[in-house]
């Protein structure tokens, strides 16, 4: 009698089991918001549901994706930080192997057209390509991956939750990670509530004046309540000989985008150091330094940073201290610590 009742309870449990991996498309609601441009991302085509984001999630804070089983995609994008990996000047990989460029923030990703310090992806869809297959990142094989994902039972219940399919593919891996990261939105900054006349957006004396000076002195790359046009230029950084990083040359092979990178975002900035593509300056203070006094001129180097022969931009040190105000008011503490982007 025992035995047959324990077969009893067990069979119901093993049909439960089976209908969790039924396609449940719950969608997310993806508000943009009132001071920022329209979404880049087509939305349409990989429209992000409760468990898609669910899958995305757990793909992207998973280290099995990398040759070793320990780098995750979340080991150089660190939520706290605005998802960048905070205090490494340049990103690490598999076996502790350095690259040469500092890890981009993925925050508003769904508002831009071009991703990687030199443009090398153009579909969100597939930017994450990049560093998967990377040798020196995180070194995946696509055919491993989805061997062990067809072998991990959470996989194969989110899988079929996700997508109406239920395959378990690279298509449908990448566009659970879109969803993801379409959905990583930060516009809660006390600059956003000032932007949108909200409780909490009071903007002091100094941070108000520093708004004055970098709309006239920063804007122009820096544009937007996205704080970058996403366009690709060269800042006057000088070479690093023992790299000599030719930016978004390396993809075109035209003379003209030597040494140019994308103009980063500078949401969240206070947060995110070290800056530039190679992370060489620790400070915003550097930063704001380099510009005013030490842009280095070149045959590409962007037309305002070199203004009737004068090189880089005129900042007083109250000017400076001014910006700086102003660039801690885009740091957004809800985005920093939303548990809906935590492990």
């Amino acid at each position: 009698m025992k035995n047959k009742y324990t077969l009893l309870f067990i069979l119901p449990m093993m049909w439960s089991c089976s209908k969790d991996e039924v396609y449940i498309a719950v969608p997310l609601q993806l508000n943009v918001p009132s001071n920022f441009p329209p979404l880049a991302y087509n939305i349409s085509q990989n429209p992000p549901t409760e468990k898609g984001f669910e899958l995305g999630k757990k793909i992207f804070y998973d280290g099995r994706l990398s040759s070793d089983g320990d780098i995750s995609c979340s080991f150089c994008h660190i939520q706290q930080n605005a998802f960048t990996h905070h205090g490494h000047t340049v990103s690490h990989g598999v076996n502790n192997a350095s690259g040469t460029r500092n890890s981009p923030s993925i925050q508003n990703m769904a508002f831009q057209t071009q991703f990687m310090w030199d443009g090398a992806a153009d579909n969100l869809d597939f930017q994450p390509v990049i560093p998967l297959l990377s040798a020196i990142e995180m070194n995946g094989n696509f055919a491993n991956i989805i061997a062990m994902m067809k072998a991990d039972p959470n996989y194969v219940r989110l899988f079929g939750q996700a997508f109406s399919n239920k395959e378990i593919n690279t298509e449908n891996m990448f566009k659970a990670l879109s969803q993801f990261m379409v959905m990583n939105i930060s516009a809660n900054s006390r600059f956003d509530k000032y932007r949108r006349n909200e409780p909490g957006g009071t903007l002091t004396t100094d941070e108000l004046a520093g708004y004055v000076v970098f709309k006239a002195k920063c804007a122009t790359c820096h544009a937007t309540d996205l704080f970058t046009d996403n366009s690709f230029r060269n800042n006057g950084l000088t070479v690093n000989p023992m790299v000599n990083d030719v930016g978004r040359y390396r993809l075109t092979q035209l003379q003209q985008d030597y040494y140019k990178f994308k103009v980063p975002s500078l949401r969240n900035v206070e947060v995110t150091a070290p800056y530039m593509h190679d992370g060489r300056f620790g400070t915003l203070e550097a930063v704001l330094n380099h510009y005013s006094n030490a842009v280095a001129n070149s045959v590409t180097l962007d037309p305002v940073l070199n203004q009737n022969g004068t090189l880089g931009i005129v900042l007083s040190s109250t000017e400076k201290t001014q910006i700086i105000a102003f660039l801690k008011t885009l740091t957004d503490n809800q985005y920093l610590t939303d548990t809906r982007f935590s492990e």
